[in-house]
């Protein structure tokens, strides 16, 4: 991949606590302009990749490669004035209203006269910018810290669990801001999370990291190839189609009978022979393995919600 389409590379990337690496060998790719999902359970590596990314953690082995320059002592004060970004729990004054906390940052950022109404017009929160924030949703307030981090007017967003205990309504709100931010803004943005349905919704490509080591990355249109384990068939005699479908050994779920899988003649010869045993056939669809089952079968571990 050329330099230029990359925003975040990393080669080889360590880092050891007393002895025992808690991120090992980590080789992430994030291309410019997509939202990039990091997976994982809590205790994985992500807020420590995520801290070494924005050089709150120096690294104990490897090199960091963000929009295009290498990160060191020397380059991060340039690097992060390019780079929004939310670590932990995000930090703001209840008792200010958004628009107050907003000068703030552009105080402490030293940022133009403006910026801050900017950013809380493209987080949908400039009619409540007068509002005190202790007043505000769980989903306005994590709208409000979005529009913390694009202050800088950034070409990059590093996101730790930016949905982590909101509501679905508040998920919903700051996952159509994501998109949003991605399509009309042309902004890269990485999101660490373990809300593995609402980070298929939203990403472009996934990486997946489970005790410090990197275990899937690549598109979610390739994951998605591999959840095809068979089809589903939905009747209302599965004993009769377990019968007469005995030599594909299917098993069964929730009533319903799981095939292997079968092209299109295997589907409509299937669907003849239980017509003609006096099997109703109510359906038959592709089966798909959820986000978490898959995760399970590449970690061998549940997700930790």
């Amino acid at each position: 991949m050329e330099q230029n389409t990359t925003a975040i590379r990393t080669t080889g990337l360590t880092k050891t606590y007393d002895g025992i690496d808690r991120v090992r060998n980590l080789d992430l790719e994030i291309r410019k302009g997509e939202i990039y999902g990091f997976l994982g359970p809590n205790g994985a590596g992500k807020s420590t990749t995520m801290k070494m990314l924005l050089g709150l953690s120096r690294p104990s082995a490897g090199e960091i490669e963000i929009l295009g320059t290498t990160l060191n002592d020397k380059t991060r004060p340039e690097i992060l004035s390019r780079v929004g970004s939310i670590i932990e729990s995000p930090s703001y004054y209840g008792h200010l209203s958004a628009s107050e906390n907003m000068k703030i940052i552009e105080t402490l950022l030293d940022l133009p006269e403006g910026r801050g109404d900017r950013a809380l017009r493209i987080v949908r929160l400039y009619d409540q910018k007068d509002r005190r924030v202790r007043e505000f949703s769980l989903g306005m307030k994590q709208r409000l810290a979005i529009a913390m981090a694009l202050a800088r007017n950034p070409e990059l967003l590093i996101l730790d669990e930016p949905v982590n205990g909101l509501d679905p309504a508040g998920i919903e709100e700051v996952r159509e801001l994501l998109l949003e931010l991605a399509k009309e803004h042309g902004i890269t943005i990485m999101i660490s999370s373990h809300l593995l349905s609402e980070i298929e919704k939203t990403v472009d490509h996934l990486g997946i990291i489970d005790h410090g080591e990197l275990v899937y990355q690549g598109s979610v249109e390739d994951l998605n190839r591999s959840r095809q384990p068979g089809f589903v068939l939905e009747t209302d005699d599965p004993a009769g189609a377990e019968a007469v479908l005995a030599p594909l050994h299917p098993g069964t779920e929730d009533n319903s009978l799981i095939l292997p899988q079968l092209d299109r003649k295997q589907r409509a010869s299937i669907v003849r022979r239980l017509t003609e045993n006096g099997v109703p056939v109510c359906g038959l669809y592709p089966k798909q393995k959820s986000l978490e089952e898959l995760f399970l079968e590449i970690t061998g571990r549940e997700l930790t919600l």
